[in-house]
């Protein structure tokens, strides 16, 4: 005990200045290493495979042990800006002539209503005055000047509180199944007008909506024969599907209510001169499988004249300003009258949305952006600029995001992501374009069904899918399942990566066949980025000799006809494979689902929320391709040992599909929404002014010159 030496216990800095000091090479060398800088999550844990293999959690130390050695590291929290600053320095490598000492920075937190349900819920019903506002809101509801809920008889709450009783007392005395005339006249005696719903407490989610328009500028936006053109693809169907199911909602709330109004939907996009064999210069055309909506069609415009052909959705920016105020004067004409709500789509369309929800003070609904889709993009956006111009779409998201009146989304994932993903959303709450700003806070039933539905089945058109599988194609197995995929032929859809997983797994190759549908081999594409991937393509079939084990077709115009093509796999046992990097929804993991088809999709996006992975259907890590092969010879595998294996995960994708995914749940959910927020806006008197001027000062000094610097396409 004499020997022992009492010493003070080292301070954290000290042992970290030993640790740094003995093992100052190891250190260095593992700095050193070429670092994919700003490293994304699949990046990070393939630098980090090694490494650690056990971890010490004490704050704000957390020790790494890797093999014998131990590291320790200091965890020090950032504020936004400081974390974004960071980030810059790896464009610029400190170089502050990026930003130079002053940064725009935006801070929409200050403007941010999300008080708003808990405070009016508290406020509201506290005492009779408090019912005013509803009181005021009920008198203002009307239809092209026609009076509805209340008429002039009810001037005062006491009155209306009366009359209510009187109502809620003699329809107790009759018939449930009474119509509505036979006692319209003796309600309009005593004040109430047409318009009120049967259980009074579902009153604000059943407030009818009798018009409604939905923006999708950039592509072919037609019926017939778009699907696989350029910008093309999954939105198209995604509209004219949610439109039918709108205006089926609304039809049926105006009849449940007793009124006799014609609703009205408008999709507004873009008039095409040169339509190339589609109905994208019609003016009008009438939405099929619906009795009130139509396509209206206005053309972008310069001070030159009407543009005539297709421009890439990366190129819109400099026309859409002109075009909104020309949707305007058409919709004068169409519509007559002020929409109940507007809702944009992709970026183009939520700022068009956005600029004329503005103009006419009407509600707007926001839908899908897609700035994680392009990692890294506003980082590096100089580098990318000239192809994709997203200095323009990331500014017109943020601004149409913070216009709007609420966003709704199909899955949870595109708000918030996972544990392993940014959402959509969440990735525009902080984010840096070094040197420009630092933002700090900132399935149709009818077509898709399953392929056990016999007497629905539309095998007259077998002879055609048969000649589009495997003609010219040699098979040398026609009776083995087919692993399908179809999409827009680009990069982020990866239909080239999925080919390659396939080319490089002599398993799965001996275990099935490989179909892809995507692109236009019959003529050369104007989209660069689809060249590129056709390009891929056909080296990829050249490097793994493909032939007789794959099938590569065009885009597939016909619907209906790819609805039977998805049942016509199933029938072969085969899969629906979605190998995206990044998809916000997944329409066609939908579909193929909502057809039986077991589906392996992307775990980035909304896919991953869509399934229930290894239950009703599988995910697959775009970015570990060999992985995600191994998953599919291993369920091939089960299957070929099992075949009620297969059948398990087809009913379970379709009764995910049924519980949570159709048209008719997403458009009762939108009609409440938009009947609640119509409601809380109208008593609460909220035009969120101070965001609008501010947004307004952002759009005007710094949207439109970044729009204004795209260059205009060139007439020939």
């Amino acid at each position: 005990m004499a020997d022992r030496v009492l010493t003070g216990v080292h301070s954290l800095r000290a042992r970290l200045d030993e640790t740094l000091t003995a093992h100052r090479n190891e250190i260095l060398s593992f700095l050193s290493r070429p670092w994919k800088r700003n490293l994304q999550p699949h990046q990070l844990l393939a630098e980090f495979e090694a490494l650690p293999e056990e971890a010490i959690v004490l704050p704000p130390w957390i020790m790494l042990c890797c093999s014998s050695k131990a590291w320790s590291l200091v965890v020090e929290e950032l504020l936004v800006p400081e974390y974004l600053h960071f980030k810059e320095e790896l464009v610029d490598g400190g170089n502050q002539d990026c930003n130079g000492n002053f940064v725009l920075e935006l801070d929409f937190e200050p403007f941010t209503a999300s008080f708003l349900n808990r405070h009016l819920s508290a406020k509201m019903f506290h005492d009779k005055d408090s019912m005013q506002p509803l009181l005021d809101f009920l008198r203002t509801h009307q239809y092209k000047g026609k009076t509805m809920m209340l008429n002039d008889r009810i001037q005062n709450l006491d009155t209306l509180q009366f009359v209510l009783r009187k109502a809620e007392e003699y329809l107790s005395s009759q018939a449930p199944e009474t119509p509505y005339p036979e006692f319209e006249h003796k309600f309009q005696e005593i004040g109430l007008e047409r318009g009120w719903v049967i259980l009074l407490s579902q009153f604000l989610g059943r407030i009818p909506w009798f018009s409604m328009l939905l923006f999708s500028p950039h592509g072919y936006f037609a019926q017939d024969n778009v699907l696989g053109y350029p910008d093309t693809g999954g939105q198209v169907v995604y509209i004219l599907d949610q439109v039918r199911a709108m205006e089926t909602e609304m039809l049926l709330r105006i009849k449940q209510q007793g009124l006799d109004i014609t609703p009205k939907i408008i999709i507004v996009t873009r008039l095409l001169p040169d339509a190339v064999g589609t109905t994208c210069n019609q003016r009008i055309e009438k939405v099929y499988g619906t009795e009130h909506s139509i396509i209206l069609r206005v053309p972008f415009r310069t001070e030159k004249g009407i543009v005539r052909k297709w421009i890439s959705r990366f190129e819109v920016w400099p026309y859409l300003e002109t075009y909104t105020e020309d949707v305007a004067k058409e919709l004068a004409t169409e519509l007559q009258t002020k929409p109940d709500f507007i809702i944009g789509n992709y970026s183009d369309g939520n700022i068009v949305a956005s600029l004329l929800a503005h103009k006419l003070g009407v509600t707007q609904v926001c839908t899908e952006v897609y700035k994680t889709k392009y990692p890294e993009s506003d980082i590096y956006w100089k580098k990318l600029e000239d192809k994709y111009h997203f200095s323009c779409q990331f500014t017109a998201d943020l601004i149409a995001m913070n216009h709007t009146d609420f966003i709704i989304t199909s899955t949870f994932q595109e708000i918030a992501g996972s544990k392993d993903t940014v959402g959509q959303y969440e990735s525009h709450t902080g984010f840096t374009m070094p040197g420009l700003y630092r933002v700090v806070h900132g399935a149709d039933m009818t077509i898709y069904f399953s392929y056990t539905e016999e007497k629905m089945r539309l095998k007259a058109l077998h002879p055609e899918i048969e000649e589009l599988l495997f003609s010219p194609m040699c098979t040398k197995d026609r009776n083995k399942p087919i692993i399908f995929s179809m999409a827009r032929l680009d990069r982020v859809k990866n239909l080239t990566g999925l080919v390659e997983w396939y080319g490089k797994n002599t398993r799965l190759r001996e275990l099935v066949n490989l179909v892809v549908v995507g692109g236009d081999r019959r003529k050369e594409s104007k989209d660069l980025e689809e060249q590129s991937e056709m390009k891929k393509m056909h080296e990829l079939i050249e490097t793994y000799k493909l032939n007789g084990q794959f099938r590569w077709i065009s885009s597939q115009m016909d619907r209906v006809r790819n609805g039977e093509l998805y049942r016509y796999i199933a029938d072969t046992k085969g899969v629906f494979v979605q190998p995206a990097f990044y998809e916000a929804f997944g329409l066609t993991v939908v579909e193929a689902m909502t057809c039986g088809l077991p589906t392996f999709a992307t775990c980035n996006g909304g896919p991953a929320e869509i399934i229930v992975h290894g239950k009703s259907g599988f995910h697959i890590d775009p970015y570990h391709g060999d992985k995600a092969a191994e998953l599919l010879a291993n369920f091939f595998e089960k299957c070929k040992a099992d075949p009620t294996h297969w059948d398990k995960i087809s009913k379970a994708g379709l009764k995910r599909i049924e519980e949570k995914y159709t048209w008719k749940i997403y458009s009762e959910r939108l009609l409440t929404l938009a009947g609640v927020y119509g409601f809380w806006k109208c008593v609460s008197n909220l035009d969120r002014r101070e965001t609008r001027r501010y947004l307004e000062m952002f759009y005007a000094l710094k949207y439109r010159k970044l729009a204004q610097s795209v260059p205009l396409a060139v007439e020939e």
